[in-house]
């Protein structure tokens, strides 16, 4: 049966084979679509509304599957048909989703472009609804040392200070750091503040003779002029 079809069905009107469980049993995860894979996590509906309903108006309410990971327990609490245990649930299976993400990330990362900056950030920063600015401490050959959130702001902007930004590196013997944060709207396009800041966090690098090799600004590939996903100071002539 055509997807289109299943996706405008209720439960009770699939026939018993084209119902997620059996097709899931059938087939395995790849070919069930987003709606079936969540009806498998909710796994029961109410008397207003079956599991595929359900499913629907959280990718409805999310946007998009992916904008499930941005969700926490009270945000599926407001979907009818989800009290407070599938909710925790569901939060859970989230947290866990966001945790593989980050183990299936090597520990030997050596960050020497600002795509790997992107590469390494984004599963950190692609489900907050706020600005987080990060610092990451490298030794001399480029590898990270560690990886910092040391401020979140609101979604406009995030202020920060020279201190905040070195302090981390400064403790654990850098050599060098790369100052990195998001802009949830998914758009990298730099703003006259983040000119404003990476000019003074360039300036103090200086100062204490610590290498900045680049801040980047890490968004979504779909919300970004040139489609790389992030912008780069050092590769925009920024920090010279």
């Amino acid at each position: 049966m055509d997807r289109n079809v299943i996706k405008h069905q209720s439960l009770k009107d699939l026939p018993k084979e084209d119902r997620p469980q059996e097709r899931l049993e059938r087939l395995g995860p790849s070919p069930l679509t987003d709606r079936e894979l969540l009806a498998m996590l909710v796994r029961s509906g109410n008397a207003t509304m079956d599991v595929l309903a359900i499913a629907d108006e959280l990718i409805r309410q999310a946007g998009t599957l992916a904008g499930l990971l941005r969700w926490d327990v009270s945000d599926f609490q407001r979907i009818k048909g989800i009290g407070k245990v599938k909710a925790l649930q569901l939060s859970t299976q989230i947290e866990i989703a966001k945790r593989m993400m980050r183990g299936a990330r090597s520990n030997d990362i050596r960050l020497d472009e600002p795509q790997k900056v992107w590469e390494y950030l984004y599963p950190e920063v692609r489900s907050d609804n706020v600005e987080k600015v990060w610092v990451l401490s490298l030794d001399r050959k480029n590898k990270l040392i560690r990886a910092e959130p040391i401020t979140s702001g609101t979604a406009t902007g995030s202020l920060i200070h020279p201190r905040e930004v070195f302090r981390p590196a400064i403790r654990c013997g850098a050599t060098a750091i790369i100052l990195a944060h998001n802009h949830p709207s998914g758009d990298p396009t730099p703003s006259s503040a983040d000119l404003r800041v990476t000019k003074k966090i360039c300036e103090a690098s200086k100062t204490l003779d610590m290498e900045m090799h680049d801040h980047v600004i890490i968004g979504e590939s779909e919300n970004c002029p040139n489609g790389l996903g992030y912008y780069s100071f050092s590769d925009a002539g920024h920090l010279l």
